[in-house]
């Protein structure tokens, strides 16, 4: 059954470059991005492992751990972090899920008969502190991820989880936010001592909470 939003993140045990792991003990209380990739020594793959390993401290800030996920053994990925390590010019630095039986790949509905009955199509989830998946994102095989993208939907996530706005198209940090349509122009000038401006009685924009 395909995983919707808001549904609780599966659960699962399972060894990882860095040692075995519980998942939801692992994310403890940080949030976590789950990326999936349909098999080792894949070249697509191995520029956005290196370029997660290059920006994780900017996850970090955001209290956002990062782990990945590929069908291939342990061994098998050890080899590839090599070969991560060397063309890409970084130092692994987060640990990747070993699943050859799959168990994971089925809990998170990451196998697509029409792509390829095997492998993983190559998902994201992100998940909340409260273990919950707040995005999904399925990129066919060709297409390199946007983690820039994935860094500005946990700014929003964590914003509007906060405050009681929304944030527009191509929204970055620091620049206005949205009011919820469910506050009240008189709520909304208790909860936003910047002010707000109303474009349509649907559309009224604020400054970024907290910025």
């Amino acid at each position: 059954m395909a995983l919707r939003l808001g549904d609780v993140a599966p659960d699962f045990s399972a060894h990882t470059t860095e040692g075995q792991i519980q998942f939801h003990q692992w994310l403890g209380n940080s949030w976590g991005v789950l990326f999936s990739h349909p098999a080792d020594y894949t070249p697509v793959c191995t520029t956005e492992l290196g370029t997660v390993a290059r920006t994780k401290a900017d996850f970090e800030k955001r209290n956002t751990k990062v782990i990945a996920v590929s069908v291939d053994p342990l061994e098998s990925h050890h080899g590839w972090i090599k070969d991560i390590n060397e063309t890409q010019r970084v130092s692994m630095n987060f640990p990747i899920i070993a699943d050859p039986d799959r168990k994971v790949a089925a809990a998170y509905d990451m196998i697509h008969p029409n792509a390829d009955d095997k492998a993983t199509v190559r998902s994201v989830f992100v998940i909340g502190p409260d273990k919950k998946i707040k995005l999904t994102l399925t990129y066919p095989a060709s297409t390199g991820r946007n983690f820039v993208e994935l860094l500005r939907v946990i700014d929003s996530l964590q914003l509007t989880a906060r405050h009681k706005v929304a944030t527009p198209a191509d929204w970055k940090q620091g620049e206005d936010c949205i009011v919820s349509p469910a506050v009240s122009d008189a709520d909304a000038e208790k909860f936003f001592p910047k002010g707000f401006r109303k474009v349509k009685p649907y559309l009224r924009y604020t400054p970024q909470p907290g910025a």
